[in-house]
């Protein structure tokens, strides 16, 4: 099943530019994702399954590095890419 995320993070930390920076590089790296950013959130599409585990590492990883952390997520179960 194809799906759409568009997703926002915001890490409560001084640094917070960096963990965000490093956030959306780590998800580039999955070549199985179609990855656009822009100032405000970050759209991912593709496989669901790979989406969400690909998410969820990198959430995980994210909350060890920056501390505290806020992920705004909107997911939809269809390749909404135009």
């Amino acid at each position: 099943m194809e799906a759409s995320v568009e997703i926002s993070m915001y890490p409560l930390n001084k640094e917070y530019v960096i963990y965000i920076k490093e956030f959306i590089e780590n998800i580039n790296k999955n070549p199985k994702l179609i990855v656009e950013t822009n100032g405000m959130s970050t759209q991912i599409f593709g496989d669901y399954f790979e989406i969400m585990n690909t998410l969820t590492k990198e959430m995980h990883d994210s909350y060890i590095k920056a501390g505290t952390s806020i992920f705004i997520l909107k997911i939809v179960n269809a390749f909404l890419k135009q």
